[in-house]
């Protein structure tokens, strides 16, 4: 195998498998945060060692080794990361106490924007299986699945490795990898949707879809809003504990508290292998737009089946999203 070069070679090397060690790191550790933390962990740890890689394997598997160390001390101390509907059974609050239960950052599931995980172009089979592997809800069901058992299904089940390349890089035997990986995948069965209906709308009934919300939202017109939802669709909004089901408790909710939201803007985007919007409120001085959700739709039966705002500002520097929806043309929505 050829020596890998020096200086910016070496960074150049290492800074092409950045997209896809983001995606493993993701999908391991439910956080768009803690995954670019560990990406960079990587990064300087093949940095300082790469005097020792010899070569004996590629390069890939080697940073893929390395980053699989990362998340795994990285979630040796920390509680599974979840979404509102998967810490209670209870959906419907008070409105004037519905933003009362609010719980840390670090215990939600965090989105991720496609375009830093997913590849540019390739096999359009594989493009598609990475999309789906980056769904909301398979990230969470993810989640429950014990730290190397979670490495084991991503690598063989999501990034198609063999059994003894992962029994390599995990230096265990190939019956283990195959034994961990049943484990997994039953796990993963009883917890993982067989379909949230992401595919089952053609391009352009999805465009009309996506346009009408685009508009009904920023006109604040609720009653065609609502009539965009499934009947039993949700709506959540980490980091508050509050989940809602249904349209008239999504009505209330929107006709309540959520009314500060009227005035708002939307800017499109593709996370999480849905499509999404950035949301800016009309709350900055003088009524200026300001940054503050991330919508992730979910799709199903020709109507949005679920709403997933993640009230956390710190996202739109890290995605590179403008601070103002006039400050930059619309992120490309990767449509």
């Amino acid at each position: 195998m050829a020596t890998i070069a020096t200086g910016a070679g070496v960074a150049s090397d290492l800074d092409e498998h950045r997209r896809e060690l983001t995606g493993y790191c993701y999908r391991m550790l439910g956080s768009a945060f803690d995954a670019e933390d560990a990406v960079q962990e990587t990064m300087v740890r093949a940095w300082r060692g790469m005097d020792r890689f010899e070569g004996r394997s590629a390069l890939r598997s080697w940073l893929y080794r390395i980053a699989t160390n990362v998340c795994l001390d990285m979630l040796g101390s920390r509680s599974r990361r979840a979404r509102p509907m998967d810490l209670s059974s209870t959906s419907w609050q008070p409105v004037p106490a519905s933003l009362a239960a609010r719980q840390p950052e670090d215990t939600w599931l965090e989105p991720m924007l496609d375009a830093r995980v997913l590849p540019v172009a390739g096999d359009p089979a594989d493009v598609a299986v990475g999309r789906e592997s980056i769904r909301l809800a398979f990230v969470a069901a993810l989640q429950h699945l014990p730290p190397r058992q979670r490495a084991v299904l991503i690598l063989r089940d999501v990034l198609r490795w063999k059994a003894d390349e992962v029994a390599g890089l995990l230096e265990t035997s190939t019956a283990s990898v195959n034994s961990v990986l049943q484990r997994a995948r039953a796990t993963l069965a009883a917890r993982a949707p067989d379909d949230d209906g992401s595919a089952d709308l053609a391009d352009a009934e999805q465009s009309d879809l996506l346009a009408d919300y685009v508009t009904a939202f920023e006109g604040y017109d609720i009653d065609r809003f609502v009539a965009l939802l499934l009947e039993d669709a949700t709506q959540n909004m980490p980091p508050f504990e509050m989940w809602l089901q249904g349209r008239d408790d999504i009505a209330a909710w929107m006709r309540g508290p959520g009314a500060e939201c009227e005035g708002s803007r939307l800017l499109p985007l593709r996370v999480n292998g849905a499509p999404a919007f950035a949301h800016y409120r009309a709350n900055g001085p003088g009524g200026r737009h300001q940054p503050w959700a991330l919508q992730v739709l979910t799709l199903s039966g020709g109507r949005v089946a679920g709403i997933t705002s993640f009230l956390d500002t710190r996202l739109f520097p890290l995605f590179g999203l403008p601070a103002h929806p006039d400050d930059a043309e619309v992120v490309a929505a990767d449509r």
